[in-house]
């Protein structure tokens, strides 16, 4: 193990000063995917109600970002800007089968000599767009659907999407399962197999995507009384437990016993996970990667309805622009790094992650892509804390989660909000004022004005069919191929 160390050290070395890129041996990459996970639904990032002590140990031996973002704060877009490396303008599953080879992550990681495996929430179609057909080697309980009927066994319900058609919300579930087991165990026993049989003489990708913390809110008994008693005997102080935000409320309590046992059960199989890379002395030479796809279910809309968590002292959350909607947690355990730490500067979009994970393995950049690799910033070539990035919400829903179609700049701390059907903006310094509560709009019209030419001539560029009509343009494609 010593001289595995000395030989990851020798290639972070290496004169092009790619941390693996010259590597015989490749890094494996253990890939951890939350569903709906609030930025402050850890322990480490500040809950007081739900306990993580194996994500917090993580989170010491990783660099943890503070200024991580979703690209798009709801579930479809924003896996599609993370498979893609682009902005997720098109607000749908795109069309990843349209994806050409040298621009298809799965693909490259396997050209490269992984073996891959993506296992839970995919979301992002079926069919020609499934995991297997975007070019994971294995794929298990992974589809089209959003969610599940239940975390408990048997999983599924029946869903007629046609009359006469009726389909499982995700596959393989019922098949492997068994009475009284419970959704996320399984999918983390399914990636410990994969990793378990996988050659040692090739490095592996497995990418574990929880349908947790997403409704239903559901937690094992004995998770669910042992989080009833902590919040009963909580101080929440004179915190309400609701305040109005957008067409309806904000949750201001992290009070679900529910929720907190979902996460709790995160917590627990994360610690499985890194325990298995113990037991099989790979712990030195796997790469983590842990991080939610948005922030938390935080606020409903014209619809009153059940709230799972906050995101206080962010702003809102799944659904919004505002920082509680797309801050998510990020962490990212390099093995042979001796100085983790805090990154409260650097500006990273989860569509940055595969280029970066991509460059940091072997060497390849990605070009046509949105993306960045962030691994310039990891060696401390580069800094990204005046990095100007982009978000487009044209499918709000008002009803459901309460916000309204909406486009956004960031440029190093400040950030411009356009609500642009109600021609409304919104202007924060996010260091200075991070609950986004004075809006800047009047009192610096300067750069509003500045901050907004600039959003309206990226949204020319991105804003067009070949970006936003990718479906539309593939159904066309075929049908003039077949006549």
């Amino acid at each position: 193990m010593n001289q595995l160390k000395l030989l990851f050290i020798l290639f972070a070395l290496s004169a092009k000063g790619l941390l693996f890129a010259q590597a015989k041996e490749m890094p494996n990459i253990l890939f951890i995917f939350t569903d709906d996970l609030g930025y402050h639904d850890l322990s480490c990032t500040g809950s007081e109600i739900y306990q993580t002590p194996y994500i917090d140990r993580l989170a010491k031996r990783s660099i943890h970002f503070e200024r991580a973002y979703s690209s798009y704060p709801r579930c479809t877009p924003s896996r599609y800007g993370l498979m893609t490396g682009t902005y997720p303008v098109n607000e749908d599953h795109g069309h990843l089968a349209g994806i050409p080879d040298e621009r298809n992550f799965a693909k490259l990681f396997a050209g490269a000599g992984y073996q891959t495996s993506y296992v839970g929430k995919w979301h992002l179609g079926d069919g020609v767009n499934a995991p297997k057909s975007f070019g994971f080697d294995h794929s298990f309980a992974a589809g089209a659907t959003g969610g599940v009927g239940s975390h408990f066994y048997p999983f599924n319900t029946e869903k007629r999407k046609k009359e006469g058609n009726k389909d499982k919300l995700i596959e393989d579930a019922e098949e492997f399962g068994k009475p009284g087991d419970y959704l996320a165990d399984l999918l983390t026993n399914q990636t410990m197999d994969f990793i378990r049989k996988t050659d040692r003489d090739k490095p592996f990708l497995a990418f574990l995507a929880f349908y947790a913390v997403h409704t239903p809110l559901e937690a094992k008994p004995e998770d669910r009384a042992r989080n009833m008693a902590e919040i009963k005997n909580h101080d929440y102080g004179d915190i309400p437990e609701y305040i109005p935000e957008g067409t309806g409320r904000r949750k201001m309590r992290q009070d679900d016993p529910d929720y907190a046992g979902m996460v709790e059960n995160v917590d627990w199989n994360v610690g499985r996970l890194i325990g298995l890379l113990d037991e099989l002395d790979l712990d030195e030479r796997t790469i983590i990667v842990f991080s939610s796809d948005h922030g938390g279910l935080s606020n409903d809309g014209e619809r009153i309805r059940h709230l799972a968590t906050t995101n206080i002292p962010l702003r809102a959350g799944k659904g919004h622009l505002y920082e509680g909607g797309i801050r998510v947690p990020l962490l990212i355990h390099l093995p042979w790094r001796n100085s983790p730490g805090v990154d409260s500067q650097n500006i990273i979009l989860g569509m940055d992650l595969f280029p970066t994970l991509l460059e940091m393995t072997t060497g390849r950049q990605v070009q046509g892509i949105d993306a960045r690799s962030y691994v310039p910033v990891l060696e401390g070539k580069d800094h990204w804390e005046n990095r100007t990035v982009f978000w487009h919400e044209e499918k709000a829903r008002p009803h459901s989660t309460g916000d309204s179609k909406c486009s956004v700049i960031r440029k190093g701390p400040y950030k411009l909000m356009h609500f642009y059907a109600q021609d409304r903006i919104e202007l924060y310094n996010t260091e200075k004022d991070v609950s986004e509560t004075e809006n800047l709009a009047l009192k610096e019209p300067e750069r509003a004005n500045a901050m907004l030419r600039e959003l309206n001539n990226w949204k020319k560029a991105y804003l067009v069919p070949e970006k936003m009509d990718m479906k539309k343009n593939a159904r066309r494609k075929a049908k003039a191929e077949n006549h």
